[in-house]
C-alpha cells in the first residue's frame, strides 16, 4: 500500500505554522536540532503535544510544568483528563471509515483460520456497560481492580472501564504463578478482582479455577469478583461468592443497558499500577497517572512508530505479549491514536512441540497489520529456523518491524532485511525501541525519516533527555560520554515518570531505585553507548535485576521460591544480556550437608520456580557452590558476580575486605574463566 506522510512530518510542518520554529527531521543533523529542543524546552515541547494531539480538559491548565526537578515533577496543573475518554473519541470517525478497534485471533481460532472483530461503536459500548457496573458495585475513583486475565479483546474493555470510573487498574498474566501474583496484588488490596477459569498456551487448556479460589483467599480486601469464561463455557461464577464477597460473569457486565460516561479526571490521577522488581524485598508498585502516560504514548505511538488513526495513516498495530509485560499496555495505548490493534492470545509456535516460527506472520497477514512488534528473542528464535515469513503469507500490508525487550542481535536486522518484503523498493523500516515498566516509554526509538544502522537503534526519544554517564565522582556527578558505554541516565523529567510507589514510605523505594547514583538524574539500569550519529546501542542491564524475555522480575521473588525447597540453603542467581547473543541465567545453590546436585534435584528447582513465577524465569543451567558471596552485612552480592561473570577482573568487583565469606571468590573466578566466554563490549 502506499506510504502516508510520515507523522513527524506532520508534526514538525504543525511547529512551522504554530509555533514559528524550524526542524528538518528528514536527516541526522536537523532531527538532532529537534531533540536538542525538546529536551532544552521542556514546557514548550510537552505543550506542543498537548496541542497538536488536541488533548481535553474542561478547565484550562495553569502551567505546563511547575519545577524542572526528579523526583515530584508537577505537570499541567488544574487539567482534567481521562484516558478512556482520549481513546473513545475516536469512534465516530474511525467507524465510519470502516476501520475496527480490535482484531483478535487465539489458537483455536488461528487453527479454523478465523479472526474476530470488534468495533468502535461495540468497543465503546462494552466499556460504558462495564463501567457502569463498576459503579453498581462501589467502585470509586482511586479504587484498585485487579485483573488475572489473558491478552483479549475483554482485558482492554475491563481496563478501559477502570480508567473510565477512576479506578485504579493492575494486571497479571494468569500464566503466572500464585506467589508473584500475590506479591503483587497484596500490596494494593484490590476491592474488585476480574479473572478467567484459564487459558490456551500451545495447544494446552491449563484451568486456573482452584489458583482462583488461592488468590481470592489472599485477598481479603476484594469484595466483588468478576469471572471470565476463557476456557469452559460453564464455569459457574457463583461458586467464587461468599458471605463478603459477591460474584459476576464478566459477559453479562458488559451486556447491560445502562451506560457510564468517562469521568473527568486530575492530570496525574493514578491510572495503573505496574510492578518493577528490584534485588531484595516485594515487587515495586508503580504507579502512573492518566495524563503523562497519555503523553508518552500518543508521543512515542505517532510521532516515533508513525502510527495514528487508522483512517488516516491505514495503520494497524500488533505487538506479541503478555498481559505481564509493558508491552501489553502499549498495545492497548495505540488506540489513544486511533490505531487498530491486532491482538494474539496464545503460544508464538504454534501447539507445544511444534515449533512452528510462523505463526504469529500468519497472523499478521490475516490481520493486514502493518506494524509487526515482538521481543528481540522472537526474531532470533525465526532467524535459527530458517522462517521466511516473505514466502509464507501475503505480508503487502507489513511496513514496520518493531523489536524490544533485550538487545537486538546485528544479525537479526541482516535476517528481517533479507526475509520480509520491502516497501516501496526499500527494505522495511526496522525501528527497535529500548524504554521500560518503570515510565511506562521509551527512551531510545525509530524515526522513519532516519536512516538505519544495522546494531544501533535510530534516536533518542523526543522529550528523553538520554546520555550515557561515566561512573559518578566524588560529588555524584557523571560525564557524558560520546561513542562509549555508560549508565543510561535520564537528565530531566517526563511525564509519565511514575508518580509514586504504593505504599512506600517517604519515597525511599522510588529515591533508592532510580537516583541513588547521581541524585536528581534517573539512572535507568541499562548499558547504553551513543553514536557519533546521535543513534544507540544498549548492552543490557547494568543492576541485578531479571529481565527475561522483556519480563522484569526482581531475584528476590525467585530466590523465595528456591529457598523455600528444604534441600536448598542459599542461591544467587544472575541474568546475563549480551550483545548478539541470548540471555544467560545460571543458579547457584548452596545445598544441605551431604547432598549432591543431580538430574532429579535440577529439575525440581526449576519447577518450583516454574510454578511460583512463570516459566519465563526457569535458569538456564543450576550450579551447586560451596557459599554464595555475601557482603560483611550479609547482602548477597549479585552485581559483583554479574560484572564477574560478563568479564571484569575479580579484583575490580570484588572488596575482599568487605565480604563475609571472600574464600567463596576463588569459585566464582575460574567459573568466569572457564564456562563463559562473552566479556561485556
Amino acid at each position: 500500500m502506499p506510504l502516508p506522510q510520515p507523522q513527524i512530518l506532520r508534526y514538525t510542518r504543525w511547529l512551522q505554522s504554530e509555533r514559528g520554529l524550524n526542524f528538518n527531521p528528514t536527516t541526522t543533523a536537523g532531527y538532532d536540532e529537534l531533540w536538542r529542543w525538546s529536551v532544552s524546552d521542556l514546557r514548550a515541547f510537552w505543550g506542543s503535544i498537548w496541542d497538536y494531539f488536541d488533548l481535553r480538559s474542561p478547565v484550562p491548565y495553569s502551567q505546563v510544568l511547575v519545577d524542572e526537578v526528579m523526583p515530584g515533577a508537577k505537570w499541567f496543573p488544574g487539567a482534567m483528563v481521562n484516558y478512556a475518554a482520549q481513546v473513545l473519541r475516536h469512534t465516530d470517525a474511525t467507524h465510519a471509515a470502516g476501520q475496527p478497534a480490535i482484531i483478535f485471533q487465539n489458537e483455536l481460532l488461528a487453527q479454523r483460520g478465523e479472526l474476530q472483530e470488534l468495533s468502535w461503536p461495540e468497543l465503546k459500548r462494552q466499556i460504558g456497560s462495564f463501567a457502569a457496573a463498576l459503579q453498581r458495585m462501589g467502585v470509586m475513583p482511586g479504587d484498585r481492580v485487579c485483573a488475572f486475565l489473558p491478552n483479549v479483546p475483554q482485558t482492554v474493555v475491563a481496563f478501559l472501564a477502570c480508567a473510565s470510573v477512576g479506578a485504579v487498574w493492575s494486571v497479571c498474566s494468569p500464566d503466572m504463578g500464585p506467589v508473584a501474583v500475590l506479591d503483587r496484588f497484596r500490596q494494593i488490596e484490590p476491592k474488585v478482582l476480574i479473572a478467567c477459569d484459564g487459558y490456551v498456551y500451545g495447544g494446552v487448556a491449563h484451568d486456573r479455577q482452584a489458583l482462583l479460589l488461592e488468590l481470592l483467599a489472599a485477598l481479603p480486601s476484594v469484595r466483588d469478583v468478576v469471572l471470565l469464561r476463557n476456557l469452559e463455557p460453564q464455569s459457574d461464577p457463583a461458586r467464587l461468592a461468599n458471605s463478603q464477597r459477591r460474584a459476576h460473569d464478566f459477559d453479562a457486565l458488559t451486556a447491560g443497558s445502562e451506560i457510564a460516561e468517562p469521568l473527568w479526571l486530575p492530570f496525574d490521577h493514578p491510572l495503573w499500577v505496574v510492578y518493577s522488581s528490584g534485588t531484595t524485598g516485594l515487587p515495586k508498585a508503580i504507579v502512573h497517572g492518566h495524563g503523562g502516560v497519555m503523553l508518552e504514548t500518543m508521543k512515542g505511538a505517532c510521532l516515533h512508530n508513525n502510527l495514528g488513526p487508522t483512517l488516516q495513516t491505514g495503520a494497524r498495530f500488533h505487538w506479541y505479549s503478555s498481559t505481564g509485560w509493558i508491552m501489553w499496555n502499549l498495545q492497548a495505548g495505540v488506540l489513544l491514536g486511533g490505531t487498530s490493534v491486532c491482538m494474539f492470545d496464545g503460544s508464538p509456535t504454534g501447539r507445544a512441540g511444534q515449533a512452528d516460527w510462523s505463526t504469529l506472520w500468519r497472523f499478521a497477514a490475516a490481520s493486514g497489520a502493518t506494524f509487526f512488534g515482538a521481543g528481540a528473542a522472537f526474531y532470533a528464535n525465526c532467524l535459527k529456523a530458517d522462517v521466511r515469513p516473505a514466502e509464507l503469507a501475503d505480508l503487502s500490508n507489513l511496513r514496520t518491524i518493531g523489536s524490544t525487550g533485550s538487545p537486538l542481535a546485528i544479525e537479526c536486522y541482516r535476517w528481517i532485511h533479507e526475509r520480509l518484503p520491502q516497501v516501496d523498493g526499500r527494505p522495511i523500516w526496522l525501528a527497535p525501541i529500548s524504554g521500560g515498566t518503570d515510565f511506562a516509554g521509551a527512551f531510545i526509538a525509530g524515526l522513519p525519516t532516519l536512516p538505519v544502522i544495522d546494531g544501533e537503534m535510530q534516536c533518542r526519544c523526543l522529550g528523553a533527555a538520554v546520555q550515557a554517564w561515566s561512573e559518578p565522582d566524588a560529588n555524584g556527578a557523571g560525564r557524558a560520554l560520546i561513542d562509549e558505554v555508560g549508565e543510561l541516565v535520564c537528565t530531566k523529567p517526563m511525564p509519565s515518570m511514575p508518580l509514586y510507589f504504593w505504599g512506600d514510605a517517604g519515597n525511599r523505594r522510588y529515591l533508592d531505585s532510580y537516583f541513588d547514583m547521581y541524585p536528581g538524574v534517573w539512572r535507568h539500569g541499562d548499558w547504553i553507548r551513543i553514536t557519533p550519529r546521535g543513534g544507540a546501542i544498549i548492552y543490557g542491564r547494568s543492576d541485578a535485576t531479571i529481565n527475561r524475555h522483556g519480563i522484569r522480575m526482581g531475584t528476590a521473588e525467585l530466590y523465595r521460591a528456591v529457598e523455600a525447597l528444604p534441600e536448598v540453603l542459599d542461591s544467587l542467581v544472575v541474568d546475563l544480556e549480551y550483545l548478539g547473543r541470548e540471555s544467560y541465567m545460571p543458579l547457584f545453590v548452596v545445598l544441605r550437608k551431604g547432598l549432591l546436585l543431580d538430574a532429579a534435584l535440577s529439575a525440581s528447582i526449576k519447577q518450583s520456580i516454574r510454578e511460583a513465577l512463570s516459566a519465563r524465569h526457569v535458569p538456564n543451567d543450576v550450579f551447586q557452590v560451596s557459599a554464595i558471596p555475601r557482603t560483611l552485612s550479609g547482602k548477597k552480592m549479585e552485581l559483583p558476580v554479574k560484572k564477574l561473570l560478563q568479564g571484569t577482573p575479580a579484583e575490580q568487583v570484588f572488596k575482599l575486605d568487605a565480604m563475609a565469606n571472600a574464600d567463596c571468590v576463588a569459585w566464582f573466578t575460574a567459573f568466569a574463566a572457564t564456562r563463559l566466554t562473552h566479556p561485556l563490549p
